[in-house]
């Protein structure tokens, strides 16, 4: 069998190097979606996450989790597979592709489950065309479904169906969080570290396919896992533009979490007039810099006490 193959061929050290990128992008990328989750759970916020974002990431993770599990646990899969691509080696899903997907789809559907208990803004809901992306995605699976029912299909195309949506997903699903970043002028509510992870285990995906081509001396193989592939390049990417709007077109968001902080501890040490809502200023913060410079102005009753001081200058 194959498999038993693989285990005495003389490349087998390239093949523990594999497993270890492999485990590694797995470790990292699963990593990459709790700062995400603590990030929204310390702000009891989801403000500046996209709603959207989340539901396209739950429907692909699901997409490719049945696709992932179909190749590396059904043998008919596996069998339709090398019918279709006779000089084609092995599938190259591995069992760290398994594992991720599936862990990725239940802590995805986990945020989104966050955005029912967390504050959010009036306007954070998903959007007509994600709700319709959604339900054609739904339908085409019906419909793949029904012609291998009739015989005008087989498994094998209902995967690359699965497939083909997780990389049309993984393409669009960064888009409104991107737009969102764009129209707050900040990326506050957004985890950098979550990108930070993201591309590190892109980077590794990549790596990890190409090198299991090389081992199997077959760089066809690449074709039997173009989803893995592209969702590597996708991801590196959209973290790049992520990265460039965090530190180089709305840097201040540094700046607005100082502020917040800085306007927390004042209030503690009664500094600061109260009569200013202090959950109206931040919730303003977080939803548009150009509004942070106003709202910080504001005046309080006492047009003579200032923020941060305690004045006694006697009134003109």
């Amino acid at each position: 069998m194959a498999p038993t193959q693989i285990d005495v061929a003389p490349l087998s050290k390239w093949d523990i190097i594999s497993d270890i990128i492999g485990w590694s992008y797995f470790f990292v990328w699963s990593i990459s979606f709790y700062p995400q989750v603590y990030l929204n759970w310390r702000r009891k916020s989801v403000r500046g996450l996209s709603i959207d974002f989340l539901f396209y990431n739950v429907l692909g993770f699901f997409c490719y989790s049945i696709y992932n599990l179909a190749f590396y646990c059904n043998q008919e899969i596996r069998d339709q597979y090398q019918q279709r691509h006779p000089n084609s080696g092995n599938n190259l899903v591995r069992m760290n592709d398994v594992v991720f997907s599936v862990h990725g789809f239940l802590i995805s559907l986990f945020i989104l489950l966050q955005t029912c208990v967390y504050k959010k803004h009036e306007s954070q809901h998903i959007s007509s065309f994600a709700a319709s992306f959604v339900w054609l995605a739904t339908m085409g699976s019906v419909l793949v479904i029904s012609t291998i029912h009739y015989g005008g299909a087989i498994w094998l195309d209902f995967m690359y169906y699965l497939s083909s949506v997780k990389l049309v997903v993984s393409f669009i699903k960064y888009l409104p969080q991107v737009w969102l970043n764009y129209k707050r002028q900040s990326t506050q509510g957004w985890s950098i570290e979550y990108i930070f992870w993201d591309l590190s285990g892109g980077l590794l995906s990549i790596l990890q396919l190409l090198l299991d081509a090389y081992i199997d001396g077959d760089w066809s193989g690449i074709e039997g896992d173009n989803v893995k592939l592209g969702l590597g390049v996708i991801v590196v990417v959209y973290d790049a533009i992520f990265l460039i709007q965090h530190y180089i077109l709305y840097p201040y968001n540094h700046a607005v979490r100082g502020i917040t902080e800085e306007r927390r501890r004042l209030i503690s040490e009664g500094r600061v007039p109260i009569d200013i809502d202090e959950e109206e200023v931040i919730s303003e913060q977080e939803d548009s810099l150009s509004e942070v410079s106003s709202i910080m102005s504001r005046k309080p009753k006492n047009a003579n006490q200032h923020y941060g001081s305690i004045s006694h200058d006697t009134p003109l």
